[in-house]
């Protein structure tokens, strides 16, 4: 877009303002790039606990913890004061070679310390997609070294999501990702949804798990157990549209893959670190992990990490490889940074001193209570979630379980409705999701879902005169 169409297409914007620079100089990240040059960006100008403030001075309450991630709220000046201190201290060291540094060390030991199962290395990267490209690498090299060379495809989801590189990209299940970047790779394979809200006429909870595992058990078995390493699962699908598989889903899933011997990628990303009413995921939904991804809440995204927490026999496979190979030649720049890793150890401890995760625990049975108080709404088909993070899915005729048209755009509008009234949500198409910071307090609640209640009320009355 050239500078003069910029002009004409935002005559409300001076030249000089950020929104017109931005208009000229960045291309965003996940964003309709055609609905952006017509409206306009949204600028982020300060942040304080779970409020921020755009640049012209309009507050909002956070009910999105940024992108699911800022877990301690913003603003917290002990985090600060930790990155200030680490930069005078040691502003960067490398791991490669046998370096190390005293943050990322006792960052590793504290995860160790809190998985909810026996890890044994940690592996350190800046984000959740690096961290499930990792997986998936990890999962190779592997198979490589216990002399299973065909042992290598992987298993995701319909609507999950697990990141935007090449490979991670290829793990995510949402078409958005995948059509015009020529994803998914060759050899990762995507098996059916567990959202019940995609079960067959009359299909009771029961059923439909038992047809979708039957399913992947019939993907297995047709691919050949012995060419599969891993399947991989966040334990609730946030980008999918925040969907809580069934009661009995994963233990059958687990029962599967122990079968087959094929390895369970825990896929914590989102659900790490207190957002479901326990420390982690895999222990609200009752998953067995063999290897885990973290990133995002670790350290609240005050800086980016992420880590893939592993058992110790996988790397003493690396290790022989490595030998044989002369290196383990995998990692990144930043791999451990130690400002990074300083602010997370300093998040988790917080997290432990101030006993967050009960905090959140308590407070999500009264968010989950208030989120499905609109369960009756005449738009709305399904309320769904654990702990601090659901969803609520609007649908034209929730009797018959009749979607609105996507052409419609009910969740956007009702998206922008929920910004006018000061309440940061998102648009999952019609599904409109929450996951504020978990600091979030009880008045807290209440005025985002009152704030949520009259934009949902405006939508209705607009999709009423414009029916």
């Amino acid at each position: 877009m050239t500078e003069g169409q910029v002009s004409a297409l935002h005559n409300e914007f001076a030249p000089d303002s950020i929104e017109a620079r931005d208009l000229r100089h960045l291309l965003h990240p996940t964003t309709n790039l055609k609905q952006h040059a017509q409206e306009g960006p949204a600028v982020h100008a300060r942040a304080e606990g779970i409020y921020l403030w755009d640049n012209h001075g309009n507050q909002y309450i956070e009910g999105m913890a940024g992108l699911w991630c800022t877990a301690l709220g913003y603003g917290n000046k002990e985090l600060a004061a930790v990155a200030a201190q680490q930069m005078e201290t040691l502003s960067y060291s490398q791991l490669f070679g046998g370096k190390t540094n005293e943050a990322s060390v006792l960052l590793a030991e504290k995860l160790k310390e809190i998985a909810p199962f026996d890890a044994g290395r940690v592996f350190f990267g800046l984000s959740g997609s690096d961290a499930n490209d990792t997986q998936i690498k990890m999962m190779w090299y592997y198979n490589n070294g216990i002399g299973k060379p065909e042992k290598k495809k992987i298993i995701s989801r319909k609507r999950g999501y697990h990141g935007v590189t090449v490979a991670s990209g290829s793990l995510t299940g949402l078409p958005p990702f995948h059509k015009a970047f020529d994803l998914p790779l060759a050899g990762i394979l995507h098996t059916e949804s567990p959202h019940y809200g995609d079960a067959q006429p009359g299909e009771s909870e029961r059923d439909f798990v038992d047809r979708i595992v039957n399913a992947l058990e019939d993907m297995i078995v047709r691919e050949g157990p012995e060419t599969i390493a891993a399947f991989i699962a966040e334990p609730i699908l946030g980008a999918g549209g925040v969907i809580v598989p069934p009661p009995g889903y994963y233990e059958k899933v687990q029962a599967v893959l122990n079968k087959h011997n094929i390895m369970f990628i825990d896929d914590e990303v989102i659900c790490g670190f207190g957002r479901t009413g326990n420390p982690f995921g895999a222990q609200t939904m009752n998953i067995e992990p063999t290897t885990m991804s973290v990133a995002k809440a670790l350290s609240s995204a005050y800086l980016p990490i992420s880590a893939v927490l592993l058992p110790e026999y996988m790397y003493e496979a690396f290790e022989a490889m490595s030998a044989e190979l002369g290196n383990f030649g995998h990692g990144f720049t930043y791999s451990g940074h130690p400002v990074c890793a300083a602010v997370a150890l300093r998040n988790l401890e917080i997290m432990e001193e101030t006993n967050l995760f009960e905090h959140a625990r308590q407070v999500g049975i009264e968010f989950q209570e208030r989120m499905a108080s609109f369960a009756e709404h005449p738009i709305v088909g399904d309320v769904r979630g654990k702990g601090l993070i659901g969803a609520v899915e609007l649908m034209k005729d929730p009797e018959s379980r009749t979607a609105f048209a996507p052409a419609d755009g009910v969740g956007a509008h009702l998206m922008a409705a929920c910004l006018e009234e000061g309440l940061i949500v998102r648009a999952l198409g019609d599904s409109i999701a929450f996951c504020p910071p978990l600091v979030i307090t009880s008045d807290q609640v209440d005025e985002v879902f009152t704030k949520f209640d009259t934009a949902l009320n405006k939508t209705a009355n607009w999709i009423g005169k414009s029916s």
